[in-house]
Parts: C-alpha cells; sequence; structure tokens
C-alpha cells in the first residue's frame, strides 16, 4: 500500500493520520475548512478541501489512492451518492467505512454483525449499504461504540447537571488506540467485503463506569436518572477478535477508568 486517502480530518481521522505517517504511507487528508489546510500540512499530511455537500470541486485526485477510509459525521444520503457517483469514475478499489453501533435496535440483548437487528430505517445503515452494494469496489464497515481516549475522558461527558438516564443500563465503548489498530488490521490483512462491531468487551453499568470515572477526575457526582425504561443493546466484538486474531488493548473499560491509566487520555 502506498497511498491512503482520509475523508475527514476529525480526531479519529487525526489519529489514523498520524498512525499512517509513521508507517511512511502517503496520506490524503480531507477539510471542509480552508483555516484548516495549514494545520494538516503541519501534520505531515496532503490536504484536501472536500465537502461531500458541495462536491462542486474535482475530488479525482483525492479518490486516486490505494484505500479510501470514509470517516466522517454526514448522514446526507444524496451526498453519498453524488460521493460514489465519483468515486465509480476513480482507480479507488477499496474503501473502509467508519459506521456505528447506534444502527443497532435496542433489543435488551446482545447484538452481532449477522443478527439481523439492524434499524433500516436508520439514514447510517442505508449510508453502509450503499457502499456495501456498490460493485465498483469492496468495502468493510467498521461500527464503531462510543468513542473514548485523548481528549474524551469519560467522567467529563455529562457535565453541568446534565443527567445520566438508565443509569443500570451497560455501556458500549472503545479507546482511541484499539479504533486505529482495528481499522489498521483490516487494511494490513486485506480483508474487505465484511462488517466489523468495534467494542471493548467489558459492558460494566452507566452507574459504575461514569460514577468511577467522575471520582477519578475529582468531578462532582453524576446526577443519576432512574426511569422504568430499559432500553438498551450490548455489542459483541467477538467476529473482530476471531476474524482479525485482534487482541485489545483496552478491554476492560473500569480499570481504564482509574487513575493509573489517565496517560489513556492524554493527547
Amino acid at each position: 500500500m502506498k497511498t491512503i486517502s482520509l475523508l475527514g480530518s476529525g480526531w479519529l481521522g487525526l489519529a489514523l493520520n498520524r498512525h499512517y505517517q509513521k508507517q511512511s504511507v502517503q496520506v490524503k487528508t480531507s477539510t471542509r475548512t480552508q483555516k484548516k489546510i495549514n494545520q494538516l500540512k503541519e501534520a505531515g499530511t496532503i490536504p484536501y478541501l472536500v465537502d461531500i455537500e458541495d462536491q462542486s470541486a474535482d475530488i479525482q485526485e483525492f479518490l486516486d489512492c490505494d484505500v479510501l477510509i470514509v470517516n466522517i459525521t454526514s448522514k446526507n444520503i444524496s451526498s453519498y451518492v453524488e460521493l460514489i457517483f465519483n468515486m465509480e469514475a476513480s482507480k479507488v478499489r477499496h474503501v473502509l467505512f467508519v459506521s456505528s453501533s447506534s444502527v443497532y435496535k435496542n433489543i435488551n440483548d446482545v447484538v452481532k454483525e449477522s443478527d439481523g437487528v439492524e434499524n433500516i430505517n436508520s439514514p447510517l445503515y442505508q449510508i453502509e449499504k450503499l457502499f456495501m452494494d456498490n460493485p465498483h469496489f469492496q468495502t468493510t464497515v467498521v461500527r464503531m461504540a462510543g468513542l473514548i481516549g485523548p481528549a474524551r475522558h469519560p467522567g467529563r461527558f455529562f457535565r453541568k447537571g446534565k443527567g445520566v438516564e438508565q443509569p443500570k443500563s451497560p455501556v458500549n465503548l472503545i479507546h482511541q488506540t484499539d479504533c486505529v489498530n482495528i481499522i489498521s488490521q483490516i487494511i494490513e490483512q486485506k480483508v474487505w467485503g465484511e462488517t466489523f462491531n468495534a467494542c471493548a468487551s467489558t459492558h460494566p453499568t452507566k452507574q459504575d463506569f461514569y460514577g468511577q470515572a467522575k471520582q477519578c477526575l475529582g468531578e462532582p457526582v453524576a446526577n443519576f436518572i432512574e426511569t422504568n425504561k430499559s432500553e438498551f443493546k450490548i455489542v459483541c466484538n467477538q467476529k473482530v477478535r476471531q476474524f482479525l486474531n485482534y487482541e485489545f488493548i483496552y478491554d476492560d473499560l473500569m480499570s481504564l477508568v482509574t487513575s493509573s491509566e489517565q496517560s489513556a487520555f492524554e493527547a
């Protein structure tokens, strides 16, 4: 692999850029704002202005790559249709689409990739299908759980009195390091045409986890809101473990929110 194009230069996109810079891979990274161009240049990447909701500019040079990683927050289906039209005219043959475990219904049970319990009305799920069903390139989808890591300490998620509903429900989270490593392994092992859940193995309750996380930072106790409602899912990571032979770096979420592990949240 010689060139990777990163569609999206946010929290995870910049971490992926740093990872591939260390491997001497040429990285092209997109941004929607002119003011971020210099920041990307300083990061050692080749910056491009790309906004999928305004594709008046020619993006074929950006799409000239071995692997395209799509990692943006837009859920505008028509914009993705236009993006894929441009991709069909490009040299892109392998795509990694960063999705979310939110595509699953809350079935109050474990959810696996093969269960067929996705919310078919979810725009994100429909966008997944656009990529997976296209014959011009091969796509692997990674459904990330909630993202934690540098600048995203879970002890700061609920501030200013914001309540934590359903405190007895399990959490589904993944650290940035594992996000980057899983994406890297998919590309390195050339695993295409698959869908993977990416989530730590442990699922403590919100009350236990966020309570410990806030205590670790010396934050005020979270406002836990007891309700009769019970809507949750437990995201299973068995497939990514077995298929990629992947071992999580940060698998025990409760141990992650202790004072000895605070380096995991440093930039």
